[in-house]
């Protein structure tokens, strides 16, 4: 299993980055995909998930509205855009997968495998 994201920045507050994982050595359609992110000093937090079996999708709060979480099966992709950002959202963002089912999960503690991050600065 391998999960390697791409994307990731220097954006001004309010600009945009659409950051993509990509999956390979597992059946995307039996896994649900998770984006994490980790600022410095803080915990590592559940951003947005889908499960594939279904489509659903999950976003916490702060990100409600402003990121779109989307899948190409085709791809073995999973794409998190990111509009509005502001500078909160600097952070390392990680995608992670795991076998389940809906609702996605967005707790650390149920994932199995993990990329190794890529990192969104926003920043003026």
């Amino acid at each position: 299993v391998q999960l390697v994201e791409s994307g990731g920045g220097l954006v001004q507050p309010g600009g945009s980055l659409r950051l993509s994982c990509a999956a390979s050595g597992f059946d995307l359609r039996y896994y649900a995909i998770t984006w994490f992110r980790q600022s410095p000093g803080k915990a590592r937090e559940g951003v947005s998930c889908v499960a594939n079996s279904d489509g659903s999708t999950r976003y916490i709060e702060s990100v409600e509205g402003r990121f779109t979480i989307s899948v190409d099966k085709s791809k073995k992709t999973v794409d998190l855009q990111m509009t509005t950002l502001k500078e909160e959202d600097t952070a390392v963002y990680y995608c992670s997968a795991t076998v389940w089912d809906r609702p996605c999960p967005l707790d650390e503690d149920d994932m199995e495998y993990w990329g190794t991050g890529t990192l969104v600065t926003v920043s003026s």
